[in-house]
Formats: C-alpha cells, sequence, structure tokens
C-alpha cells in the first residue's frame, strides 16, 4: 500500500494524517513531510496514526528525529489515534514514553489549544 500523508490546520497545531504502512520505504517520506512542516515554521504538530497498520523501526527513527527537531525549535510532537499494532510498537520501545500519545486526534488539538 502507498503512503499518504496529508496536513490540515487544527486547533493549536498542524494535524498530519498517515495511511499505509510506515516502514523502509515510506518512512524517508513522512520524514521529509514532518521537516518541510518544521521549515515552514510549524512549531506544533500532531501525526494521526489512525490510518496506520504497520510501523517498523525505521518509523519510529522518522518520528524521534521529528521529535528532536521541533523540540529545538521550541515546539512538540504528539501522536494520536494510533492501532493497537502501533501502540504496541510504540510501547515496547518506549517512544510512548517520550513523545506523548492520545487516543484521538481530538484529545491531542485539546491539549494543543
Amino acid at each position: 500500500m502507498d503512503l499518504l500523508v496529508s496536513a490540515r490546520p487544527g486547533r493549536g497545531c498542524t494535524v498530519v494524517g498517515v495511511r499505509g504502512d510506515l516502514d523502509m520505504a515510506t518512512s524517508p517520506r513522512l520524514q521529509n513531510s514532518l521537516q518541510e512542516l518544521i521549515d515552514a515554521g510549524d512549531r506544533r504538530v500532531v501525526v494521526d496514526l489512525a490510518g496506520v497498520g504497520f510501523m517498523d523501526s525505521s518509523a519510529l527513527g522518522a518520528l524521534v528525529v521529528t521529535y528532536k527537531a521541533l523540540r529545538e525549535a521550541g515546539g512538540r510532537l504528539a501522536l494520536a489515534a494510533a492501532g493497537p499494532g502501533v501502540r504496541y510498537v510504540l510501547s515496547i520501545t518506549s517512544v510512548d514514553q517520550v513523545i506523548e500519545l492520545y487516543d484521538s486526534v481530538e484529545a491531542a488539538e485539546a491539549a494543543e489549544a
């Protein structure tokens, strides 16, 4: 499945929707999209993971790189709506201890507003 990445204005943040599998082939596209937002001045980003069925270590790396870049710029990265499989990967790698994870995009937006 191809990776689809979209961005829209949210409440106090930019919401990045991701659909497809995040693996070694597609993670660079996600990281580039997120970096473009940072370069354009976005400082609060919520990544909507509801459409992601699979995530590997390269995707985790892309998210951590983005988290660090936003933190250094005085911003914040949050993750939202991860399904059980993705949530498990975030949990066993302890990424969910570093990057805030919300049950829904609405909850993440409320925290940013």
